[in-house]
């Protein structure tokens, strides 16, 4: 456009960020980007840098303004910082006593071009610092600012040991809680962020002890009251820090899950004497004083043994695994202390069992901390994106151990359900770990519902969800498979039909059952080839397929009125009690024909010839086909032919509703002519 001076002038995207276009970014602009002509970066920072040295306060307000928007742009950002624009706004902070939009907009500006890496946050002054702590101290200051220096804070801790040393010194825990309390949102949020940067960066014992801080000033009743259950949504940030809260809290369990027992330890072993008193103390305290040291090692590995530890003369050495390692002992400990009731039931219920169908307590219980542990990703390190935190951990102290509480008496009960011998062990556990991390996808709010929850999901509730999941990955419940597989039926009915209707023609052999059930003669019936008339006569011992002229007697089909099974064929109606009969019933039909007046009775060899023959006759007489034989043939065929149709589509997932049909064209003149011979 021959511009005079052109260096002085820039392109800029005209929305969005309202980037400047630069030689190394002038690739990614796309079609239809709408561009403006602006002042270049440096005449923009050096007119900006100019402002906000102004003693004019509007002049300097509007500059700082203009600064915070472009300090966004990394190009202008080098610039400005190049011309040592930071100096200067340190200097605004530094000198500064206003708290109000000025300093907002100064701050903002501060955080946007610390955002571009060019300035190691270790170079802030102390003054400088101590002003940002100030800020977040005193009560009386815009909430803008506050929230601003919240985040100044945040981003410092991470990046040396000094700066979280002196954030963690300056800005007290007590003072982050009452940040917390706030009802806006946003200052809530920025109080978080700094609280979880400060426990990330802690070492262990400093995060145990500010942990424990935190315990003691209901953190955990107030996030469930007033941030979890609050009117207003959960936005992903907060949910995001909550997890990593949650998972900070979980983690405080990893030392004790990576340590193994120490056989040596009075303390723990204490610890595991109390489990075996605490089941058996009432029955075995008053005479066990009275024993040789032999008879009561003999009774402690005994009781040992039925608290269903697999070592019963040293238990201890069931919990060298580590993990769970002292873990699992804690839980048992806790379970055993604060639902005694449960825990004797627990005990006493399976060591009263026969040895090979008792639930081993204490093998079921280190199996069951592992699993917990998997589950909710104890000692693994924060993800830096996730958000899956579970509303009750928030409403309960002492999560884990009350959720091993409830997980070990669902052991029990999926046990009983499964009919479990000690090889079924693993089979158990891995019931139960479905069923948990079942129910915790369903995000319960509260543990007493996740206890209702998960003990609603029995074993055999399971077993339909496996089923039914199955059937959903072989795409047998999809809609258009549904269809279909309506449209084969009547195929396949007929292939049925057809199928009963040969086998009448190849016909079958009956006994004859006389008054007295003596089951001596033998007939034989089969159906003409032209499937016209039923054939039947007496037959010799051995003889199996009798030729159709041999059979004497017949019966049109045409006059065939009606078929009796079971009690309704007249040669079950007579008086008789029995086993005898009862199979009889089972197997008995008979064919009603000539005006009603006539009985053909048969009493089939088996249930399987009585559903074909059955099915058959119901089939001359043109009805439904009734037999179980029908449904469980159908079902085969239409599996397999519902296979054999889909093979084609194999890792191919089927839409519920098909792909909608275009509109027709508005004209059809897109046909090539092939008339014209081309010259």
């Amino acid at each position: 456009w021959s511009l005079p001076n052109a260096e002085r002038y820039a392109l800029q995207y005209a929305d969005g960020r309202q980037t400047y276009i630069t030689e190394s970014n002038r690739g990614e602009i796309k079609n239809g980007s709408i561009l403006r002509l602006t002042t270049s970066p440096d005449q923009e920072a050096e007119r900006l840098y100019s402002g906000i040295q102004s003693n004019n306060s509007d002049v300097k307000t509007d500059s700082l303004k203009k600064l915070a928007s472009l300090s966004q742009d990394i190009t202008f950002a080098q610039e400005f910082i190049n011309r040592n624009g930071l100096k200067q706004i340190f200097y605004i902070v530094e000198e500064g006593n206003d708290t109000g939009e000025m300093l907002a907009h100064t701050l903002k500006a501060f955080m946007e071009l610390m955002e571009h890496d060019f300035v190691s946050w270790e170079t802030l002054s102390a003054a400088f610092i101590k002003k940002i702590v100030s800020y977040v101290n005193i009560n009386a200051v815009d909430a803008s600012v506050q929230q601003l220096s919240l985040s100044i804070l945040e981003n410092m801790v991470p990046t040396s040991r000094l700066l979280f040393e002196l954030v963690k010194k300056e800005v007290t825990l007590d003072r982050l809680l009452t940040h917390l309390q706030v009802t806006n949102a946003q200052l809530q949020l920025k109080a978080m962020a700094l609280l979880i940067a400060l426990l990330l960066a802690a070492t262990d014992a400093e995060r145990r002890d500010m942990m424990d801080y935190l315990r003691e000033k209901n953190i955990r009743q107030f996030i469930h009251k007033n941030i979890i259950h609050s009117s207003e949504p959960l936005g992903d940030e907060m949910a995001h820090y909550l997890y990593v809260l949650q998972s900070v809290s979980l983690n405080l369990c990893e030392r004790r899950m990576r340590t193994s027992m120490d056989p040596y330890s009075q303390e723990q072993r204490e610890l595991l004497q109390s489990l075996r008193q605490t089941a058996f103390e009432s029955e075995s305290e008053a005479p066990a004083s009275n024993f040789s040291t032999e008879r009561r090692r003999s009774l402690c590995a005994k009781e040992f043994r039925k608290l269903g530890f697999t070592n019963n003369s040293n238990p201890a050495e069931d919990l060298r695994r580590a993990p769970p390692g002292l873990l699992a002992l804690d839980n048992m400990v806790y379970f055993s202390r604060h639902t005694p009731n449960a825990y004797s039931r627990f005990v006493l219920e399976n060591s009263s069992r026969e040895d090979k169908h008792e639930c081993p307590f204490a093998r079921s219980s280190i199996q069951l901390t592992l699993i917990l542990c998997e589950i909710l990703h104890v000692g693994e390190p924060c993800s830096e994106t996730a958000q899956a935190f579970y509303p009750m951990f928030f409403g309960q102290d002492h999560f884990f151990e009350e959720l091993f509480c409830i997980c070990i008496q669902l052991v029990n009960k999926t046990w009983k359900e499964m009919r479990a011998t000690q090889e079924d062990f693993d089979k158990v556990l891995q019931v139960v770990r479905e069923q948990i991390t079942r129910t915790l996808s369903l995000k319960p709010t509260s543990l007493e519902l996740f206890k209702t929850r998960v003990n609603a999901l029995n074993y055999s509730e399971i077993l339909k969800l496996r089923q039914t999941e199955r059937l959903h990955q072989e795409e047998t419940l999809a809609v258009p498979v549904l269809e279909l597989r309506e449209r084969l039926k009547p195929e396949l009915l007929e292939l049925i039909r057809q199928q009963r209707l040969l086998h009448l023609c190849e016909g079958t052999l009956f006994r004859k059952i006389s008054s007295r059930r003596r089951q001596d003669k033998l007939w034989y019936c089969r159906l003409s080839p032209n499937q016209k008339v039923l054939h039947y006569g007496d037959v010799e011992e051995g003889v199996h397929s009798p030729p159709i002229e041999s059979l004497p007697e017949k019966i049109p089909v045409a006059d065939m009125k009606m078929l009796l099974v079971g009690k309704e064929c007249p040669h079950t109606k007579e008086k008789s009690s029995g086993k005898q009969n009862k199979d009889v019933l089972e197997l008995a039909f008979s064919i009603v024909y000539d005006m009603e007046e006539y009985c053909l009775n048969f009493i089939a060899p088996t249930r399987y010839e009585f559903c074909l023959w059955t099915d058959g006759l119901n089939v001359l007489l043109g009805k439904e086909m009734t037999s179980e034989r029908t449904q469980t043939d159908l079902d085969v065929l239409l599996s397999m032919e519902l296979k054999l149709r889909l093979l084609d589509l194999e890792n191919i997932s089927i839409p519920d509703t098909p792909p909608p049909i275009p509109k027709p064209p508005s004209n059809l003149n897109f046909c090539y002519d092939f008339s014209h011979v081309e010259q």
